[in-house]
């Protein structure tokens, strides 16, 4: 049964108030011209902005990048170094970070405070890739383009100044999606590089099968009609079905895959899709960390001040971060949880 939002928390009342003033909603009635206004929209930097976006490291150097999809197009990338890595003695381990959005909105611009945040703390290079999107690109382009951006900076590793042997995933939401894609389909290439796999509240199972869609169908940030919006743009026309695991990679073989850490947030209609990918991947003797984030909505990982959680959150999926690109030597052994 569908459950009530009242007595939001003053931080999540917030939260919800910044989102609606700076992108267009409900996103099942947008246009197309609507879509793609999101899609360049860019949260407030000022002081109120950063309490509850998060604050951007000065200490980390923002650049851009592009790398080239099979297709020849240019894929721009977002490159943020860290401290002491601008001409590094030794490279850095790699995360590629993949943003949300529901394969048809968001920009790199706004996980700065993220991405910075990661990069300072792990120690890592963080490249956004700025990935096509729906409904101009229909499925499976975004997984194609963060394919091809993954192989290509393991191929250019020497011009990123990073170690091709210590890279790790990680994307929320459509982002969180993908970069278990990126997982499955590089596995299957027989790459081992990728150390692990960090997906926060991961859209699996484009079939829409979780409970959980029903149960927070009126959720805010994201509802279920915004989520069947989503996969309209996403997969109507692309001659791609619902379970096939370039776009569901719940339904895709799971051995063999990186160490995961799953975040979801309690009040998400896709709560439930980072449960059963979680379940699906222990029973395939992948290593899992599972953390629910209580009373957190969707979308909780771009607003960390928005309720008490936040920080927690970063904090685990840095720590994540730093264990599975430690040096081979050192890495800590990781086991499911």
């Amino acid at each position: 049964m569908p459950r009530p939002y009242g007595g939001m928390s003053p931080g999540l009342t917030a939260f919800v108030t910044l989102v609606d003033t700076v992108v267009k909603r409900p996103v099942h009635r947008l246009d197309l011209a609507g879509i793609q206004a999101n899609r360049t929209a860019v949260f407030p930097r000022g002081r109120a902005g950063q309490r509850l976006l998060g604050r951007i490291d000065p200490t980390v150097a923002i650049t851009a990048s592009a790398a080239t999809a099979r297709d020849g197009h240019r894929v721009r990338l977002r490159v943020y170094r860290p401290p002491g890595r601008s001409a590094p003695s030794a490279p850095a381990p790699l995360v590629v970070f993949l943003h949300g959005g529901g394969w048809a909105q968001g920009n790199v611009v706004n996980y700065d405070s993220l991405c910075t945040e990661i990069a300072a703390s792990a120690g890592a290079v963080v490249v956004s890739v700025d990935y096509r999107m729906a409904p101009e690109d229909k499925a499976p382009r975004a997984a194609y383009d963060c394919i091809d951006a993954t192989r290509w900076l393991l191929d250019h590793a020497d011009g990123y100044a990073v170690d091709p042997a210590r890279v790790a995933l990680a994307g929320d939401s459509a982002g969180g999606n993908l970069a278990a894609v990126v997982a499955q389909v590089l596995r299957d290439e027989g790459c081992r590089a990728i150390r692990g796999q960090a997906l926060i509240y991961p859209a699996t199972d484009c079939t829409m099968a979780s409970p959980s869609i029903d149960e927070h169908a009126g959720a805010p940030i994201l509802t279920k009609a915004d989520i069947v919006a989503f996969l309209g743009h996403y997969l109507d026309g692309s001659g791609v079905a619902a379970d096939d695991p370039i776009v569901s990679p719940l339904h895709g073989r799971l051995d063999d895959l990186p160490p995961a850490l799953i975040q979801v947030a309690d009040l998400d209609p896709i709560r439930d899709d980072g449960i059963r990918y979680a379940a699906a991947l222990r029973r395939a003797g992948v290593p899992v960390t599972l953390t629910s984030y209580r009373r957190a909505p969707h979308g909780f990982a771009s607003f960390p001040g928005a309720y008490r959680g936040g920080a927690g959150h970063r904090r685990e999926l840095v720590d994540f971060l730093g264990a599975v690109l430690a040096p081979a030597a050192s890495a800590p052994s990781l086991t499911g949880g």
